[in-house]
């Protein structure tokens, strides 16, 4: 073939999301009522109801374009977060929120600072532009704050900090993590990923929303896929300064945020008692799956979040196994964690289930 790609793009290795139930389906010849899927930190509660009311009422007008600049939804997130409309950027899910940072900051003689275990679309979106990512070791699988800083040059242009951190779920403390931007040079971007901020009890909620009216070189992503339950219309949101938020939306692509999308998000931020009742399921499923590992005799990563990274050995051959049973999870040695499973907490009965076939598996 002629056409040639860029080297940094055909080196690119495309991300593997968690393999879907028809899938699985499929290979294995089982039925699909009784697969269990642990594997990309959905909500097995699903979506507030007040949500799927709005998605019915929002079908009845799918053939007009979305608004792209998404009023309703800016005047709800404003709202909701006390931030200034403009201050705010939607995208087609939080990864886009990643992406519009990078081809909004980068080029091809900067670099990018993110932690070893960290997740893996920083690289991807740095690589996209020629840019260079610099790796820092993790810190008992969590970042490395002093590392970092120490990594800093004339060229790093954008630091990624997942909080908590996927795979791991580890958390950065306020009091760190503040101290931590305050020694940040005003013209690098922090991009601070707080997905699964919604999973954190009170006394550890982030409060960088806040901080945005000091720092005005910090990003917050922030997801509606997660605790709200609506990964599959793929809606995310970033708040910053507004010059940054500018400079997003420049590249952002027109109507990225579909109308369904919109609908869904403005009810389920109106929606607080289906986010605490997630809360609820996920700390009860914490537990039940701690409590499970600590009887096999297992190691595990303390999470934060709405999934916990399991240490089986050898993963691989364990992670087949558990596919051929009708359990999927997610095998993470991308993350250069070659013997762990990350498992998503499910309902009390799929987590049960997945806790049963490892124990079959694992013969104890």
């Amino acid at each position: 073939m002629t056409i040639s790609a860029p080297k940094y793009i055909q080196e690119i290795a495309p991300y593997q999301g968690g393999k879907p139930i028809t899938e699985l389906a499929r290979e294995m010849n089982l039925r699909v009522e009784d697969i269990v899927k642990l594997a990309s930190n959905e909500n097995p509660l699903g979506i507030s109801p007040k949500a799927e009311f709005a998605i019915q009422e929002a079908l009845l007008d799918v053939a007009r374009y979305p608004d792209g600049n998404s009023f309703e939804l800016r005047d709800a997130v404003s709202k909701k977060f006390s931030v200034s409309p403009n201050q705010i950027v939607f995208g087609n899910g939080s990864n886009d929120i990643l992406e519009l940072a990078a081809r909004a900051y980068l080029t091809s003689d900067c670099e990018t600072i993110y932690s070893q275990h960290a997740f893996a679309v920083y690289p991807l979106v740095t690589q996209a532009t020629g840019a260079k990512g610099v790796v820092i070791p993790a810190k008992n699988y969590g970042h490395d704050l002093d590392a970092m800083l120490l990594a800093v040059n004339d060229k790093t242009k954008i630091i990624f900090i997942a909080n908590p951190n996927n795979p791991t779920g580890t958390l950065i403390g306020k009091t760190l993590l503040y101290s931590f931007l305050k020694q940040v040079p005003s013209h690098i971007l922090v991009v601070l990923d707080e997905a699964y901020d919604e999973y954190l009890p009170a006394e550890h909620k982030s409060e960088a929303i806040g901080w945005l009216k000091e720092f005005d070189n910090l990003l917050i992503s922030r997801t509606f896929s997660k605790a709200y339950g609506l990964a599959g219309l793929r809606i995310g949101f970033g708040l910053c300064h507004p010059e940054v938020a500018d400079m997003m939306n420049r590249v952002r692509q027109p109507f990225n945020v579909n109308s369904i999308a919109q609908a869904a998000a403005i009810a389920s931020l109106a929606d607080d008692d289906f986010v605490e009742r997630s809360y609820a399921l996920n700390q009860a499923g914490m537990a039940q799956l701690t409590q499970g590992l600590k009887n096999l005799g297992l190691e595990y990563i303390p999470s934060y979040a709405n999934f916990i990274s399991i240490k089986v050995g050898n993963a691989s051959e364990i992670n087949q196994k558990l596919l051929q049973n009708g359990v999927i999870v997610r095998p993470i040695a991308n993350y250069e964690m070659p013997e762990y499973l990350r498992v998503s907490i499910g309902l009390f009965s799929e987590n049960a289930k997945f806790l049963a076939v490892l124990a079959q598996i694992l013969n104890r």
